[in-house]
């Protein structure tokens, strides 16, 4: 009987822990808006101003569009470029980052550190960096993202080689496999799927960072939303915008197909 008792008598349910959540939840949302003097007022009091902007990029002007199809292009290669140094720089940091390739945490710890590091700095500052340096122009744009993708594709890359089978490298540690074979024959083939995804994920990534980086100077697309912005052409916004949403829309489906035939 008292064991009937004991499972007709419900738990202590967990409601005070979903209360207090909830409690933390509004305290932190009130302290960040409180903190950063944003109101619901000012939010209902800017509402028309919202309502008269997109009044103003409709429609579009059409005739806009064969002026920016050039820099839609240059926007494209610098994130093919970008994406290629990442993908090239990011497979030693991830194979020097991984604790179980090298098992000299005074080796991957530093490496992981400055992996940290370099996806800490946004693009754009990383972009004005490379202004400084180089000048004007798409290169810089292309170095702040092979740097920005190097640090996504190297992190994920890594966590992937730490989660293989570690029976292959056992056997192969065991017929006196040396490390190059290691990460020839065991690693590669386990990593191989995971690594041209995440790839593909940081293109998809660095096409929209590349739409914006030439309001620092870094060319591209990026350049005629400076221009436009600045002149209050909201016709010729609005067309840059539907323009830049197609590609990424186009990209995104193509890039996820093959992500799917890979995994």
């Amino acid at each position: 009987m008292n064991q009937l008792n004991e499972q007709k008598i419900p738990k202590a349910p967990s409601k005070i822990k979903h209360y207090l959540t909830f409690a933390l939840i509004i305290l932190l949302l009130w302290g960040s808006a409180f903190q950063t003097d944003s109101t619901l007022g000012e939010l209902i009091e800017g509402f028309p101003n919202m309502l008269d902007l997109l009044v103003q990029m409709v429609p579009p002007n059409w005739a806009y569009f064969d002026n920016i199809i050039q820099a839609m292009l240059d926007t494209i290669r610098m994130a093919v470029l970008g994406t290629t140094i990442g993908a090239l720089l990011a497979i030693p940091f991830a194979l020097f980052s991984a604790s179980n390739m090298v098992k000299n945490s005074w080796i991957y710890y530093p490496v992981r550190f400055v992996l940290n590091l370099v996806r800490t700095i946004p693009e754009l500052l990383l972009a004005a960096i490379f202004v400084a340096i180089f000048g004007l122009g798409p290169l810089p744009g292309i170095f702040a993202l092979g740097i920005f993708s190097t640090g996504i594709i190297a992190k994920l890359t890594y966590e992937a080689i730490e989660g293989i089978d570690k029976g292959p490298l056992e056997a192969m540690t065991a017929v006196g496999a040396n490390k190059v074979q290691w990460v020839s024959f065991s690693v590669v083939p386990q990593v191989s799927a995971y690594y041209v995804s995440y790839v593909l994920y940081s293109f998809e990534i660095n096409i929209r960072a590349a739409a914006i980086l030439g309001l620092v100077g870094a060319g591209g697309i990026g350049e005629y939303y400076d221009r436009t912005l600045g002149f209050l052409e909201y016709d010729k916004v609005s067309t840059i915008i539907i323009f830049t949403l197609v590609v990424v829309l186009i990209i995104d489906y193509v890039s996820t197909k093959l992500r799917e035939n890979l995994l």
